[in-house]
């Protein structure tokens, strides 16, 4: 009987689940435009345009929020799953946008009739919460993401299809609008929202996506069924899950390979494979733990070296050594099979670099994460220290030719995460990513 094991080991992949496998900004978008190359469809499953995806293409830079990377290459397939939710007005600012820049989306962007729609008042809602909050801030984006979710959850909300069906589309928007506008009035003195303005607004945005939108789910089935190859990518890091990040300061959708199914509309035995990216060190953008943040002073060259600001708000990301720990227990969460590993390049100047493969909490040493609310808070990371390399490595080309440092640090990360490097990225490009054996 043939499964997911003979084709992980040698067969051709025809379904690969890409997920970060930290808190998110692993460098997934550059990995998705590099896998893309040979695949016929890329899939969103999940997150909405709180999330943004960099690739660098010779001298040009494109930031997507809610399109699949994939859009990038000529021929292929781009999928806005059922699992994403979707702020209409940014979807078309960003479809005009890549239009702008000659790339044409309308005959390869299929989007989920079953997606649920951010309205302002998600928006709204989004922002008196966390403005109230003195203590405990999330540290979300203020884009709506969260307050959509908690209605469709709560079986209140609006998906894509409903936009076409006016009579069913208006009687939901107005009870919508009554509940939120009550909400809004205990937060604010405000009238609230007018809900026959956002009706006349919303069938605009109804109309001009009306050739993308589609059942994703027969159309993804019958590609897998066809022999089609097709990446389902994930927007946010494994630790921004849900159900297992760093509750609660994660974002409000499944952001692990187990996402995709739900998400997409594919069934587990689908998926040949999962990659995991990660970072050479870690980041996070937005409050909560974060065992092995540096120092105010290595945190500022890192950042600078790095880039680290957010590809969607523009805010300066946290950084801090790799953490051994939080990739293990990602590696199982989601089953991953090989990790690419980006800005190896970032850690070229420095003297020592240290990875954390264990934490110390309450006089006990723990190589896992319990589900202790404060563990994360109050542990204490165990470093092994390694020396650096000191070489500029983003011209490097081949495997062969990095600094034996290098690929010491490397080798060490393959063996405390237990599964294999598939790829090392050493710079933004394209080109400047290296097969790793």
């Amino acid at each position: 009987m043939e499964g997911k094991n003979q084709a992980g080991a040698g067969q051709e992949c025809r379904a690969i689940v890409l997920v970060g496998a930290q808190w998110g900004d692993e460098g997934k978008g550059k990995v998705i435009d590099i896998l893309a190359e040979k695949m016929d469809y890329v899939v969103r499953y999940q997150g909405g345009n709180n999330a943004g995806h960099t690739v660098v293409i010779g001298d040009r830079k494109y930031v997507l929020h809610l399109i699949p990377s994939g859009i990038l290459h000529d021929g292929k397939i781009c999928v806005i799953g059922h699992g994403v939710v979707i702020d209409p007005k940014a979807l078309i600012d960003e479809i005009e946008l890549l239009r702008s820049q000659g790339i044409d989306c309308s005959e390869r962007l299929k989007i989920s009739d079953k997606a649920h729609v951010i309205f302002p008042y998600h928006k709204r809602i989004d922002e008196l919460r966390e403005s109230r909050r003195v203590k405990g801030r999330i540290g979300t984006t203020k884009k709506g993401i969260g307050p959509c979710y908690a209605d469709k959850v709560a079986r209140v909300g609006i998906r894509i299809g409903d936009l076409y069906d006016k009579e069913y589309f208006s009687a939901r928007l107005e009870d919508n609008v009554e509940e939120k506008n009550s909400m809004v009035k205990n937060f604010e003195r405000s009238e609230g929202f007018c809900s026959s303005e956002i009706l006349e607004e919303y069938l605009n945005y109804a109309e001009y996506l009306k050739g993308f939108v589609t059942d994703t789910t027969l159309l993804l089935n019958d590609a897998l069924k066809n022999g089609k190859a097709v990446l389902f990518e994930g927007a946010q890091g494994t630790f921004l899950d849900v159900d297992y990040g760093t509750y609660p300061y994660v974002t409000s959708s499944s952001s692990t390979a187990g996402g995709a199914c739900t998400g997409a509309g594919v069934g587990p035995s689908r998926i040949d494979r999962v990659i995991g990216v990660v970072k050479a060190y870690t980041t996070r953008v937005g409050e909560g733990p974060f065992p092995t943040e540096f120092d105010p002073g290595l945190m500022e060259i890192i950042r600078k070296k790095g880039g680290e600001f957010g590809a969607t708000t523009g805010r300066a990301r946290r950084c801090g050594w790799f953490d051994s720990v939080l990739v293990k227990n990602s590696v199982d969460i989601n089953g991953i099979d090989q990790v690419v590993v980006t800005k190896i390049d970032v850690l070229d100047e420095l003297e020592k670099i240290k990875i954390c493969v264990a934490y110390r909490y309450n006089g006990k040493t723990y190589t896992s994460i319990p589900g202790d609310p404060r563990f994360l808070d109050n542990c204490v990371p165990v470093y092994e220290e390694y020396p650096g390399w000191m070489r500029d490595t983003s011209g490097i080309t081949s495997h062969e030719d990095l600094p034996a440092e290098a690929v010491r640090y490397l080798n060490r990360i393959r063996e405390l995460i237990g599964t294999e490097i598939m790829l090392v990225s050493v710079g933004k490009s394209r080109k400047q990513t290296l097969i790793y054996k």
